[in-house]
């Protein structure tokens, strides 16, 4: 499947009622701040190069995030920590994320998620993510020149698994998550793994902007990437 087809696909889905609830409430109830925005309030697919050989894989998109613009990691915090590191690392135009028409531009990378419609409480359940799994394995089958996943956080570690599951890379026993941890088999792309970028983990320096860098440093390398 092509990328616009999987966008398409990604966009329609109605597959989880509770999510597409929430997302449509969250939609007209709106932030105070942004009650005169338009929020997008339906499921997001990923963006970014289509030669990408970066592959980094988020949660879930924001309520009052990437479910008010209509673009992953754009329009919060996270999505703003997440794009500087990228900027820095030569992968973005642009330090921050702030609406779909802001000119952002991606580099041998593209952005995805987990789950592609905002949970509540950032709490998606197995089955919801379970549901999304089939358009990470179609964005991942698309994008072939993708050389390293960058899974931000454990359930982007875990979604990671059941890729490299489907293409017969299943290591006893399992790598244990930790920041930094990179893997590599063949038949799959090499893994190199983040704490997600979530406010709570950047404001109590669990995640700091070197510590980002030197994950992008090694999804470069891994990557074939030249140093920017």
């Amino acid at each position: 499947m092509s990328l616009s087809s999987i966008r398409r696909q990604v966009v329609s889905c109605q597959r989880c009622g509770r999510l597409r609830a929430y997302c449509a409430r969250v939609a007209q109830e709106k932030r105070a701040a942004f009650r005169d925005e338009d929020y997008w309030g339906r499921p997001l697919p990923g963006f970014g190069d289509p030669r990408a050989r970066l592959l980094i894989v988020g949660l879930a998109p924001a309520a009052h995030g990437a479910n008010r613009t209509g673009r992953m990691f754009t329009g919060d915090r996270s999505g703003d920590f997440l794009l500087n590191a990228m900027h820095e690392a030569g992968l973005a135009n642009l330090p921050t994320s702030q609406h779909v028409k802001d000119g952002l531009k991606l580099t041998a990378a593209y952005i995805t998620a987990v789950v592609r419609c905002a949970p509540p409480e950032n709490k998606p359940t197995p089955k919801e993510i379970r549901n999304c799994q089939p358009f990470l394995e179609a964005e991942l089958t698309s994008l072939a020149q993708v050389r390293v996943v960058v899974a931000l956080g454990r359930i982007a570690y875990d979604a990671y698994w059941r890729l490299a599951a489907a293409r017969g890379v299943t290591p006893r026993p399992r790598p244990k998550f930790a920041h930094g941890a990179v893997f590599q088999a063949d038949g799959i792309p090499s893994l190199v793994t983040s704490y997600h970028p979530s406010q709570q983990n950047t404001n109590t320096g669990t995640l700091t902007a070197s510590m980002l860098a030197d994950v992008f440093g090694k999804a470069k390398e891994l990557a074939g990437i030249r140093k920017s």
